[in-house]
């Protein structure tokens, strides 16, 4: 027999999952709806994270994502500081940079992008990567 899957096709279920809006509601990062936002949180001088969530409804990794940034963010003693991607503008960031499976981290320095982190990861793993990337030049 061959494996056959569906791709999902379902429409966004235009829902912030309650771990995703803590984000911006408890800890005061910016959600990023339009091209201009991302163009101005990007170009700041130092480093920036981009939390592209996807669909929490349909991606169950995205509620676990939304918790580890945080941490992660901690873990490197506020090195970066951290946007969440609007749906509005999701999908043409994904294709620029490439980092196309959510939840992903998109890091970027002065406006360029360094690299991102696609999908759930071990610890370690998260903290080897985002060391890679921060050391970057960029």
């Amino acid at each position: 027999m061959h494996d056959f899957h569906m791709p999902d096709t379902a429409p966004p279920s235009g829902k912030t999952h309650p771990l995703v809006a803590r984000l911006t509601t408890e800890f005061g990062w910016p959600r990023l709806e339009n091209a201009h936002d991302l163009r101005e949180f990007t170009t700041r001088p130092g480093a920036h994270c981009l939390f592209v969530p996807g669909d929490a409804a349909r991606n169950l990794e995205t509620p676990d994502a939304a918790v580890v940034l945080p941490e992660l963010r901690q873990a490197f003693q506020n090195a970066f500081d951290c946007a969440v991607v609007g749906d509005g503008i999701e999908t043409e960031l994904r294709e620029t940079t490439r980092v196309l499976k959510t939840p992903s981290f998109l890091f970027f320095r002065d406006g360029d992008f360094l690299g991102g982190i696609e999908k759930i990861r071990d610890w370690d793993d998260y903290i080897a990567r985002t060391s890679h990337i921060l050391a970057a030049k960029g």
